[in-house]
């Protein structure tokens, strides 16, 4: 029998639509999976970003938002004292894992993380987004939204047996390639 279990999962606080909204998107699948006797895999996807992500508070995504930020040498918000970290996956890598599940048999039933095991501080990702901007913005440091989790980093040890994958892009280099996307789409809008 599948066991998975949620850590830090808070049906009734601030952010619990997100949160509970991707439980039961799971636990639709295995009801479904489990009343039409459907082969089924779940992946669970961690802090993607790459060219053509949207910034903007509405989105609540860091890395678009610092990148937006820092080639407009606006001020860069940093909720918290920045010491929260986060793990980061360039798109390319994830899609590349994604395939990687649809062909395997054996993920069938599985529930697999894929993302980025390298952690970085917040305020870590908004100093390499200045450096690699050149930007003259400053760090501006707001409270910490309620809920906001301290930690984000997955367990990929799934993904590296079943699906003999990991990522491959390091966080700077998946920057560059987003930063280079942001300066050239700005230039024709």
């Amino acid at each position: 029998m599948l066991k998975v279990s949620y850590k830090n999962v808070y049906p009734v606080g601030p952010r619990s639509c997100y949160d509970e909204s991707k439980r039961a998107g799971e636990a639709f699948i295995k009801a479904y999976e489990l009343q039409h006797q459907m082969r089924t895999k779940i992946v669970r996807i961690f802090n993607t970003a790459g060219p053509r992500i949207r910034y903007g508070p509405e989105f609540g995504r860091v890395v678009p938002n610092f990148i937006h930020q820092a080639i407009h040498d606006e001020d860069i918000i940093v909720f918290g004292d920045g010491s929260q970290t986060r793990s980061f996956i360039y798109v390319v890598d994830e899609i590349e894992g994604i395939l990687k599940m649809v062909h395997k048999d054996e993920a069938i039933g599985n529930v697999i993380n894929l993302g980025n095991n390298k952690e970085y501080t917040i305020l870590e990702l908004a100093n390499i987004i200045k450096d690699l901007t050149n930007s003259n913005s400053k760090i501006i440091f707001n409270p910490l939204p309620i809920d906001d989790p301290v930690r984000r980093c997955p367990d990929i040890q799934k993904a590296k047996e079943i699906l003999n994958w990991e990522p491959t892009t390091s966080l700077r280099d998946g920057l560059k390639k987003t930063i280079a996307w942001f300066k050239d789409n700005e230039r024709k809008s």
